[in-house]
C-alpha cells in the first residue's frame, strides 16, 4: 500500500465536508515510507491552555503604555488601539498619551484624530469627553493634533 493510501486510511472519517488542501510532506511525495501516526495526532503543535485571570485597571494601563511605547509601525499602532478600545472601559489618560505619541512617532495623523473619536464613543456623556480633552490638551497642542470637530465644525 502506498504512503498516501496509508495516510488516508489512518485519517478516518472527515468531520467537515470541505477540507483545505494540505501540502504533502517531502517524504510522501518522494514515495518514501512514512511511519504510521495515530489518527488524532496530525498536528505538530501543542495546544496552549492559559488561565484567564482578572486584570486590574492599573495592570491594563501599564500593559498598554508598554505596548504603545514599543510601536514601530502603523499596523502595530492600530492593532493596539483596537485591542485597547475593545474592553468595556475607557483607557486612561496615560494610555491615550502613549498612543498619541506613538501615532506621532509613526507619522499617522488620521489615527491620532481617530483616537479622540474613539474616546468620544466610549465615554458615557459629554462631560467625561470634555475632561479627557482638557487633560490631553497640552499634549494635543505639543503634537499638533486637531480634533475632528475643529476640522469639520458643521458636523459637530
Amino acid at each position: 500500500m502506498s504512503a498516501s493510501m496509508l495516510r488516508v486510511a489512518l485519517r478516518g472519517p472527515s468531520s467537515t465536508f470541505f477540507r483545505a488542501a494540505r501540502p504533502q510532506p517531502v517524504a510522501a511525495r518522494a514515495g518514501l515510507f512514512v511511519s504510521a501516526l495515530p489518527s488524532n495526532s496530525f498536528s505538530t503543535t501543542t495546544r496552549v491552555r492559559s488561565e484567564h485571570q482578572e486584570e486590574t485597571f492599573e495592570e491594563f494601563t501599564a500593559r498598554y503604555e508598554k505596548e504603545f511605547d514599543g510601536v514601530q509601525d502603523v499596523f502595530e499602532l492600530q492593532r493596539n488601539l483596537n485591542n485597547a478600545f475593545a474592553y468595556d472601559l475607557v483607557p486612561s489618560v496615560a494610555v491615550l498619551s502613549a498612543a498619541l505619541k506613538a501615532a506621532r512617532r509613526v507619522n499617522d495623523l488620521p489615527t491620532a484624530i481617530r483616537i479622540f473619536e474613539g474616546i468620544k464613543a466610549k465615554v458615557e456623556n459629554k462631560g467625561q469627553y470634555q475632561q479627557y480633552l482638557d487633560e490631553l490638551k497640552p499634549l494635543r497642542d505639543e503634537l499638533g493634533i486637531p480634533l475632528k470637530e475643529e476640522i469639520f465644525p458643521e458636523s459637530a
